[in-house]
């Protein structure tokens, strides 16, 4: 998803640029719910392009500006609740583990985001400084790929719950699930690599942009840029999707199969969280090869400034939906308004397992995880 601004012609300057500086005499930035990218070509506005820049352009500007904001206090306060309560005052599980790390990732996103909405009232000027520019967009695009990676492996860890209830009761254990957290930590850190080498300060005329600069040959930059939504595509969306619709399918049929669950709510909740992963990350990837045929096709420009606010604040969205869809919506939340938060969180995260009869124990785990869905 991409935050598109036309930048006005820069003037060329006589002075050399600064260290770690690039200078363009025209500059394009998009920026990304992860990234930003910079494309140089020569390209103005007509009349009507201009016209809609000028008033639905900034106000589609400031009210996902807003939206972002909102983000920013919902991210922060949802996922710092479930770290504190996870975090120290829970016995270490399985589930606890999945929903600590799942909440580490969506918090630190949320954290930073103020970084990235002084950036966009600004203009999508840098204020912090090239240290904090390659330091805010690795980490963005480390903990948006850890979220992702936990959703997915929460989804294949609840389908062996409910699907293998013998075998998961036996098997699954904390120290497995820590190994399996740090391998998805190091996995979103390989998928984040090419910001080390493409992050670059980049001067146009008074304006610095944080970006990814890929070449100064605009065929080169279009060629890694497409192999890089591809990438992304592949590894951010159409696996992990596809593992939480086989996961999640996989416990549908066995609850209905098997009767298991008592209500409608574990099918709910399966159709929500499919529902908002798809809503939240489709539209980032269909923007992202957008933009690689926008080197070419200017007359996407102006589907480019109207889309991309809104798919940018989608998948900023997605890090203060996971307490709510994992959280909230699990358990029968207005009735346990009365309880405690700590109480609530504690029950939602709790291992059920430990709470079954030995003589139901197989058939039990299996009703007891799908409710905790």
């Amino acid at each position: 998803m991409y935050v598109y601004r036309r930048r006005q012609k820069a003037r060329v300057k006589e002075s050399l640029p600064s260290k770690g500086m690039e200078d363009t005499t025209q500059l394009t930035t998009l920026q990304n719910a992860n990234r930003s990218f910079c494309i140089d070509y020569d390209y103005h506005y007509n009349e009507e392009e201009l016209a809609f820049v000028q008033t639905w352009g900034r106000r589609l500007h400031i009210f996902f500006m807003a939206i972002n904001c909102v983000t920013f206090v919902l991210g922060v306060t949802g996922n710092g609740l479930v770290i504190f309560i996870t975090g120290f005052h829970m016995k270490k599980t399985v589930n606890t583990i999945w929903f600590l790390n799942l909440a580490i990732a969506d918090f630190t996103f949320s954290l930073f985001l103020p970084l990235t909405i002084v950036s966009q009232a600004h203009g999508y000027h840098w204020l912090f400084g090239e240290a904090l520019c390659k330091f805010n967009s690795i980490q963005i695009s480390v903990n948006l790929y850890a979220s992702i990676n936990f959703l997915m492996v929460i989804s294949i860890d609840r389908g062996i719950s409910v699907i293998f209830p013998v075998w998961a009761r036996n098997h699954r254990s904390p120290r497995l699930a820590s190994f399996g957290a740090l391998g998805v930590w190091i996995w979103a850190m390989v998928l984040s690599s090419p910001h080390i080498q493409f992050i670059k300060m980049v001067e146009n005329g008074d304006a610095i942009y944080c970006c990814l600069k890929f070449s100064h040959d605009k065929d080169q930059a279009k060629l890694i840029q497409r192999a890089l939504a591809i990438s992304r595509f592949i590894f951010a969306f159409m696996i992990p999707f596809l593992v939480i619709i086989v996961c999640y399918g996989a416990i549908v049929l066995r609850l209905r199969r098997d009767r298991l669950a008592s209500s409608s709510k574990p099918f709910k909740v399966i159709t929500a969280v499919i529902l908002a992963f798809f809503i939240c990350w489709f539209p980032a990837h269909v923007f992202a090869f957008l933009l690689n045929q926008a080197y070419e096709d200017h007359s996407l420009h102006l589907s480019l400034i109207i889309g991309d606010p809104l798919v940018s604040s989608l998948a900023f969205i997605n890090s203060c939906l996971n307490p709510i869809l994992y959280f909230f919506m699990g358990y029968n939340f207005k009735e346990r308004l009365k309880q405690s938060i700590l109480s609530i969180i504690e029950n939602a995260f709790a291992e059920d397992v430990s709470q079954i009869p030995t003589q139901k124990k197989t058939r039990s785990s299996a009703e007891m995880d799908s409710s905790d869905l």
